[in-house]
């Protein structure tokens, strides 16, 4: 749980401090006056990385060179430091009371579920949409996950690096040995944990007496596959098998035989529902993992939820510190003994 935090230089908030609520923060505004922005800052002290930036860059001030962002915790303060082209400074420092901390020991100090209006992409548009959610999700609570995640990253351009010169400068295959093995390490450690979320997040299918799942194209790695797709990989100068091609499809149940998916088949109202659900076991699974609640963060989501899915959020709105941002002053009365803050 957050106490508050401090915005300098960040996005349109040249100085800005923030209290919250342990239970319910409800923050109001007009489009562009920096709503989403504060759930970003959040969402940096929890991982580390923003959810909408292209580049850390775009995070600072137009005119600043510095952005500081610091949240206070009971026991824990969090700040994230980041710089344009400061001689000496790297461009973003994380910090854990006062001491410097690589990403992996930072991210996960501070648990947050974020649900926006984006999250509804994540049926019907691309995979890597889709494996990002399962690798934010597991990266919040398991650091041997994000330790995996980034190495594997890190071998796999290496290894792309190297089909190319294969093909192009014809040097020697048996230099793929040591990548290969550092892939099948962590890939199989990818694997197996995204294999038990999606497991957690079906052990429970029903919403408002509909019923979702999601099932795992896994793209699996091993010394094997990558023997069998060596030529196709040196042709196309990239690695073709592994978690990084991994993928989820979620599925609603037709009858009590029948399921179909939900990106073809469903309605916009019912890959709505999906999602709530998704993001509801998302919230579950955090929870049973790390024996905490996080705070969940909904920016404007009302907006594209029906009457009946709004109050399945307003049914779980107290079980955690709760963040909402809305445009609609209209949905505040839903809110009360809330702190209102409004921009």
């Amino acid at each position: 749980m957050i106490n508050s935090i401090n915005l300098q230089n960040f996005r349109n908030f040249k100085k800005k401090v923030i209290d919250f609520s342990e239970k319910l923060t409800v923050i109001v505004g007009p489009n562009a006056s920096g709503k989403t922005n504060i759930l970003e800052s959040l969402y940096l002290l929890s991982s580390g990385k923003s959810f909408k930036a292209q580049i850390e860059e775009e995070m600072i001030g137009y005119t600043a060179e510095i952005a500081r962002i610091s949240g206070k915790m009971i026991g824990l303060d969090l700040e994230a430091i980041l710089t344009r082209d400061v001689d000496g400074w790297p461009k973003k420092r994380l910090l854990v009371n006062g001491v410097p901390k690589r990403l992996i020991d930072f991210a996960g100090n501070f648990k947050v579920v974020l649900f926006g209006p984006w999250d509804l992409d994540l049926v019907t548009e691309s995979p890597s949409l889709r494996r990002r959610f399962l690798d934010s999700t597991l990266s919040q609570v398991d650091r041997e996950y994000r330790r995996a995640i980034l190495s594997y990253d890190k071998g796999l351009r290496q290894r792309n690096r190297l089909l190319f010169r294969i093909r192009e400068e014809g040097i020697s295959r048996g230099q793929l040995l040591f990548w290969n093995q550092l892939l099948i390490k962590n890939g199989d450690y990818i694997s197996g944990r995204r294999e038990e979320l999606i497991n957690f997040i079906n052990s429970k299918k029903d919403i408002n007496n509909t019923k979702f799942e999601i099932s795992y194209d896994k793209s699996s790695i091993s010394e094997g596959r990558l023997k069998q797709y060596v030529e196709e990989e040196i042709a196309a100068g990239t690695t073709l098998v592994g978690p990084h091609r991994d993928d989820f499809l979620f599925r609603i149940q037709v009858n009590k035989k029948e399921t179909r998916d939900l990106a073809t088949y469903g309605s916009r109202g019912e890959q709505r529902m999906g999602i709530l659900w998704l993001k509801l076991r998302e919230l579950a699974f955090v929870e049973d993992k790390t024996n905490e609640n996080p705070t969940l963060l909904l920016d404007d989501i009302f907006s594209e939820l029906d009457h009946p899915h709004r109050d399945v959020v307003f049914s779980v709105v107290g079980n955690q510190q709760t963040i909402i941002t809305t445009a609609d002053e209209h949905f505040i009365k839903s809110f009360k003994n809330s702190n209102l803050i409004k921009l």
